[in-house]
């Protein structure tokens, strides 16, 4: 044996030995843990962003929308098409377009249990920036429900997995081979059908629950797709030959008509019924919808500690309770001057609080309780003499 062989062959064995240390295997963990943990990050950066531009283009077509109504042309719900001639319409339909595909790509990199419920934050952008550039009043349920929206998007964030199980195409097509996923995606789709053709002919006039179930149920299939077509998409980026892959295609054709039965089915809910309450409903059926199958699917659940568990669901429910009260009350009247008198009260008006308690004769309180004063001013005048008196 030559010197170059024996000198290859010890390199060999010592990478071997090199490979089967604990320190090399942890080494290796900590590099996944904190590349899974930018992938989280990144994630969650595309999921906050996608919410902002789709709140930001509701704003934006709504004021190319408007500019066209002030100018007399013919209105989009008349069957106009002028606003294909405003620029303030394109700038809408651009940062929706740019705020979805921001919503696919987090997908890639984050669970969906955190993505899908952060679009309530989209809600809220629309509802900040109505009142700055639409001069809309947002009263203090829609504040409040800001203010809940924030704080439940913040604790989903904190207890949210950020450990992905899933990153390759071969792991996807072994999670949908999943027996537990096949049952869910066959109750799925039996459901609707159930609902589309037995259901929807006779109650969707009727109830708002049976389009929005239909939308929600496809929904979580859906979802599913963009997951699996956005860890293709990072697979090819990356220089692997997905285009090549049967499943690829087949979660493209699934995806296109997933979102076709959606948008069909969402469009009628809102011609018929009320927008304040298609959109709470709609966000809580599909959220939950969308959170159970990532259970099944992927089984982040599963990762997560009892904390977490508990954190995400409190988190997704103050979510869900800030999105009723913002839509829920937006159009009813609530001012500071609707408040009980005692609520409104200046606190320099009671002036008792700045005296020592005194006793009152009764007689004084027979005498008063006669007169029946009626008005404020009236009781506070008799109030202050009493007490100059005492």
């Amino acid at each position: 044996m030559s010197a170059l062989d024996i000198k290859i062959t010890l390199k060999t064995s010592m990478m071997r030995h090199l490979r089967a240390t604990p320190l090399t295997m942890n080494i290796r963990k900590l590099t996944i843990m904190e590349g899974n943990r930018v992938d989280f990050y990144i994630g969650l950066s595309l999921a906050v962003s996608s919410s902002a531009f789709i709140g930001a283009s509701f704003i934006l077509k709504k004021k190319g929308l408007l500019r066209l109504a002030s100018k007399g042309s013919m209105r989009a719900g008349q069957g106009g098409y002028a606003y294909l001639k405003e620029w303030l319409w394109w700038a809408g339909l651009i940062s929706m377009g740019v705020g979805e595909a921001a919503n696919f790509a987090a997908y890639a990199f984050a669970p969906a249990t955190l993505v899908t419920p952060l679009g309530a934050l989209s809600v809220l952008v629309s509802a900040v920036l109505s009142t700055y550039f639409l001069n809309e009043r947002l009263n203090i349920h829609g504040k409040v429900g800001c203010l809940l929206c924030i704080l439940g998007s913040t604790v989903m964030v904190i207890h949210a997995p950020q450990e992905e199980e899933v990153a390759s195409l071969t792991a996807m097509a072994e999670k949908l081979k999943d027996p537990g996923f096949i049952v869910f995606a066959v109750c799925v789709v039996g459901s609707s059908l159930v609902l589309i053709f037995a259901v929807a002919p006779r109650f969707g006039q009727k109830n708002v629950l049976v389009y929005i179930l239909i939308c929600s149920v496809i929904g979580s299939l859906s979802v599913s797709c963009v997951k699996g077509l956005g860890i293709g998409i990072k697979e090819l980026f990356a220089g692997t030959a997905v285009l090549k892959e049967p499943l690829f295609w087949s979660l493209v054709i699934c995806l296109i008509i997933c979102i076709s039965v959606q948008i069909n089915y969402l469009n009628r809910a809102l011609d018929i019924f009320n927008t304040s309450i298609v959109t709470p409903i709609y966000y809580v059926f599909f959220t939950t919808s969308v959170m159970a199958c990532s259970a099944i699917l992927f089984k982040e659940w599963l990762r997560m500690t009892v904390d977490g568990v508990v954190g995400t669901i409190s988190g997704f429910l103050t979510i869900i309770l800030g999105i009723f009260l913002l839509h829920a009350f937006k159009d009813i009247p609530f001012h500071w001057n609707s408040l009980p008198l005692y609520l409104r009260k200046d606190p320099q008006d009671f002036s008792w609080r700045q005296q020592p308690y005194v006793t009152l004769p009764s007689h004084d309180l027979d005498a008063e309780g006669e007169a029946g004063l009626s008005k404020s001013g009236h009781l506070n005048g008799g109030w202050r003499q009493h007490q100059s008196t005492a």
